[in-house]
């Protein structure tokens, strides 16, 4: 079996579960093989550990068998950025502090593991959005597991997004930004502005305005078949645009088309973790003390 792992920057308490994962990786003797940011670090921090190989880039990854995300939910979509298309599965193991998406615990690690490499797993397809410009300004990594956004850059003034569905003009929004999401990401940027929360598998992007200067415009919910096309003016020629956490500056005469990417991502899931019970847990979505404590809570 062939597993790669990334993480990043770690402090010194994270080092015994960062240890665990690997010690455990090749006690089976898998092939192991890092990030090259990874591997930059353990060799920074003077972590020993015999790895097998570094990758470097998605061709590295053509043959595995699953992709390891030590860290944050940041961390895991690094991964998922590096795995693309390949239909690895990623496994996150969160060692960071919310943790929605890398749902194995830190305390959990050799119960996982053990799991794994005794198939006692599920695998969820997520879907992805990719975005289509002129210029190919993401470098061919043009897509996103959580969100796409659009936000002002050198100004304090508000920005102008002329918004499109399948060609038909929608709405120009007056606002700090625009925000598109897929399902997975309503549970980040997208609800801390208002944005609704959307069960992982429902087929729909989220429009949803930052700071709108209207108040009667709110969060739109429409099918992941359609294409949204953006232009944007302001009184700065510059704006940002992100993908997850990857940015790039564009000018006014940028022009953005976003639909449903071609692939999807696969993320390993053990039994006893519901999507539902990890809303409850780490947003205390719905939580009411009428309802403490109650078994069915938790």
């Amino acid at each position: 079996m062939k597993i790669a792992v990334h993480s990043k920057v770690f402090h010194q308490d994270r080092f015994p579960y960062i240890k665990a994962v690997l010690d455990e990786i090749l006690h089976r003797k898998c092939h192991l093989s890092v990030s090259k940011e990874f591997a930059f670090y353990l060799q920074e921090y003077g972590v020993d550990v015999a790895y097998d190989s570094i990758y470097y880039n998605t061709a590295d990854l053509a043959d595995f068998d699953f992709a390891i995300s030590i860290g944050g939910d940041g961390t895991l979509l690094e991964t998922v950025t590096a795995v693309r298309d390949t239909g690895i599965p990623v496994l996150g193991i969160n060692t960071g502090r919310l943790g929605f998406l890398a749902t194995l615990s830190r305390d959990s690690i050799i119960e996982g593991m053990e799991a794994l490499f005794s198939g006692e797993y599920i695998i969820e397809e997520r879907t992805l959005l990719e975005i289509d410009t002129q210029s190919a300004i993401f470098g061919g990594v043009n897509f996103a597991l959580n969100d796409f956004t659009v936000t002002k850059r050198d100004t304090a003034s508000m920005i102008i997004v002329h918004a499109y569905l399948n060609g038909e003009y929608l709405n120009s929004y007056w606002a700090d930004g625009l925000i598109v999401s897929t399902p997975t990401g309503s549970t980040a940027y997208s609800l801390s502005v208002g944005g609704p929360i959307i069960a992982p598998h429902c087929q729909v992007f989220i429009i949803a305005p930052i700071s709108p200067h209207n108040l009667n415009v709110r969060p739109l919910v429409v099918s992941d078949d359609s294409e949204i096309s953006l232009e944007i003016e302001g009184r700065s020629n510059n704006f940002l645009i992100s993908l997850d956490s990857r940015s790039v500056i564009v000018d006014a005469s940028i022009r953005l088309h976003i639909r449903k990417a071609a692939f999807k991502t696969k993320l390993v899931r053990f039994k006893g973790e519901s999507y539902f019970k990890t809303l409850r847990i780490k947003v205390s979505w719905g939580f009411d003390s009428r309802n403490w404590p109650s078994e069915g809570f938790l």
